[in-house]
């Protein structure tokens, strides 16, 4: 340092106050314009959840297609009080349907799946007498890939050993289920002459997760992560049972985290795995709902595309999900013509107040 000439010195603490400057004073872009400091974003979170008892969060936001923003907050357990970190997974709850729908689309572009194909021959050699009621057993061989991806069914969203009963002609209207997604799962993976456990689950991992950076992303167990998997929490009591899925299941079973979430939110918005073509199939609205639809008067949306539901906004037309497996919580959002995405998951049952308080700051979301 005693051979550098004051001058340079000078220029070098410039520089470096400038950077650190700029660092410190990072903002975050959202939908309507406003932009948050990482600090201001930072806190408000945390004082959300303290007054909501909020216990673990994994949070990321996405700006002109990168992760501008990640963060975890809270603990895994209240019970351990093990803090939240990158590593952290958590369960995704229904956040594990349009994600597989990709899965699904990547399947398609590469010929091993037909989206207008009725699943029904890949699964007769094993489906049980009475899983469906005589009178949906002709509507049920007419279900393809692409009616139950949009919800149009008529499946109810868990039958939990009942026979299912198709509430009207499929393709015609909306009827949400993860029954069908499950359905669909296993057809998928009979087709491929594989069973719909680890095997399927790798192909997924291999297709789809890797390929667009998802490394922390599984629907089947794996054992490397029993150490940094998050506790659910319902009413504030902890549930220590970790569910250890041995089967994929496509509508409700991933664990993942909010970072590697948002590396899907890119790849929704910027293609790098699939074609744009395939990409712009999945977003189209392929199942528009209806007059009188609850969800278009208590949410504003308007349909479902090939995983996602849809509802226009001011700043362009979104794409979300909701997940709620009662002790975990998840949500995800993007509007593409925004190149804005946002994802967060917690591990309990509050994550929607939060979320409603987390608007005041940051805008709509939902």
């Amino acid at each position: 340092m005693k051979h550098i000439k004051p001058y340079i010195l000078i220029v070098l603490l410039m520089l470096s106050v400038s950077f650190f400057g700029q660092h410190n004073s990072e903002s975050i872009r959202f939908p309507d314009g406003r932009t948050i400091s990482i600090e201001n974003l930072n806190t408000y979170i945390q004082k959300v959840m303290d007054s909501i008892e909020l216990p673990g969060l994994s949070i990321a936001i996405v700006n002109d297609n990168k992760i501008a923003y990640q963060n975890t907050f809270g603990v895994k357990s209240i019970k351990t009080k093990e803090p939240v970190t990158k590593k952290t997974i958590f369960e995704g709850a229904s956040l594990s349907k349009p994600l597989f729908a990709y899965f699904l689309m990547k399947m398609a572009e590469n010929d091993q799946l037909d989206l207008d194909l009725p699943i029904f021959p890949y699964l007769e050699a094993v489906f049980p007498k009475g899983t469906v009621v005589e009178e949906s057993l002709e509507d049920y061989k007419n279900l393809t890939p692409r009616i139950i991806l949009s919800h149009g069914s008529g499946i109810p969203n868990w039958v939990k050993g009942e026979p299912i009963k198709i509430a009207f002609k499929p393709g015609t209207d909306f009827s949400y289920s993860g029954e069908a997604y499950q359905h669909l799962g296993a057809a998928f993976a009979l087709k491929q002459g594989i069973d719909w456990g680890a095997k399927l689950d790798s192909l997924f991992i291999k297709e789809a997760a890797l390929p667009i950076g998802m490394d922390r992303t599984l629907y089947t167990w794996d054992a490397k992560y029993e150490n940094n998997v998050a506790k659910g929490h319902i009413k504030g009591k902890v549930n220590p049972e970790i569910n250890r899925y041995k089967r994929v299941g496509p509508g409700f079973s991933v664990h993942t985290n909010a970072e590697d979430y948002a590396m899907f939110l890119i790849e929704m918005m910027n293609p790098k795995n699939i074609t744009i073509a395939t990409r712009d199939e999945m977003l189209k609205e392929h199942n528009h709902f209806k007059d009188g639809n609850k969800l278009i008067k208590e949410t504003g949306q308007t349909g479902w595309g090939l995983g996602f539901a849809q509802k226009t906004t001011p700043y362009g037309l979104m794409h979300l999900h909701t997940g709620n497996n009662q002790d975990f919580q998840a949500y995800t959002m993007f509007i593409p013509n925004q190149n804005y995405g946002f994802a967060m998951f917690a591990n309990s049952d509050n994550l929607f107040p939060f979320l409603e308080k987390l608007e005041q700051l940051i805008g709509e979301h939902f």
